[in-house]
């Protein structure tokens, strides 16, 4: 559900925003509630799923205590 807001901002802002907005085929409501959104932290991958399946495991055999870690985080 939408619910309206009304901000201030500086006169000779509103004509940038608009123009802003514009070029990029938005509304500056909707530039403004995708400005908000990114700062609440919505829409953002979190740090782990970033880099999730981004590190390979190394090939050391033998080794019981990596054996242990790997499977333990990496399967």
């Amino acid at each position: 559900m939408k619910q309206k807001l009304t901000i201030t901002v500086d006169a000779g802002l509103l004509p940038a925003a608009k123009r802003y907005a514009r070029s990029r085929g938005v509304s500056l409501s909707s530039l403004v509630e995708q400005f908000l959104r990114e700062m609440a932290g919505e829409g953002k991958p979190s740090f782990s799923s970033r880099w999730r399946g981004k590190f390979q495991a190394a090939e050391r055999e033998g080794d019981p205590r990596y054996d242990a870690l790997v499977e333990k985080y990496l399967r």
